[in-house]
């Protein structure tokens, strides 16, 4: 996806039935009058996982790089851990102390590097139509059918 001189835009949301269980991750991506929706559901994860999974298959189905950008996400643990540089420190420790999701936050800020993103706040199940949208297909992966392995999470459940 190109951006064609547009500023691109993109909401995330993630959902977890159960916490863990299933879920599933929603973004729209948005630059000038184009939209792109994208989810995915998984079989056993968190709500944490997803929000931060709609976040990476955003930024993994871009195909210009070194762009501005700005991302909302209802997600104060990803907001938080960017802004306030908690994500930094657990990089430069290698997630010492046990913090949670190394393999997605790992992934995150290698591809971070790549853009000039700015996260935005915003509240959840409120009235912002397009972050409700990402909530929709969050949830609706969640409750799908044919189901994906978070392998990430599985993996680390098995080595306790």
């Amino acid at each position: 996806m190109s951006t064609n001189g547009h500023q691109l835009i993109i909401y995330t949301d993630g959902s977890s039935r159960g916490n863990p269980g299933p879920g599933g991750y929603g973004a729209i991506l948005m630059w000038g009058d184009k939209l792109k929706e994208l989810s995915a559901g998984y079989r056993k994860t968190t709500n944490n996982r997803m929000e931060l999974l709609g976040v990476i298959t955003a930024l993994e189905s871009l195909t210009k790089k070194n762009i501005p950008l700005t991302i909302y996400t209802d997600s104060q643990y990803i907001v938080k851990a960017v802004q306030l540089k908690w994500l930094d420190k657990w990089m430069k420790t290698n997630f010492a102390g046990g913090k949670k999701n190394k393999d997605l936050w790992t992934r995150f800020y290698n591809l971070a590097k790549d853009y000039q993103i700015t996260f935005q706040w915003v509240k959840g199940h409120a009235d912002n139509p397009l972050n409700n949208r990402c909530d929709v297909l969050a949830t609706t992966a969640a409750d799908g059918t044919n189901l994906l392995i978070d392998e990430g999470y599985e993996r680390d459940l098995a080595n306790g």
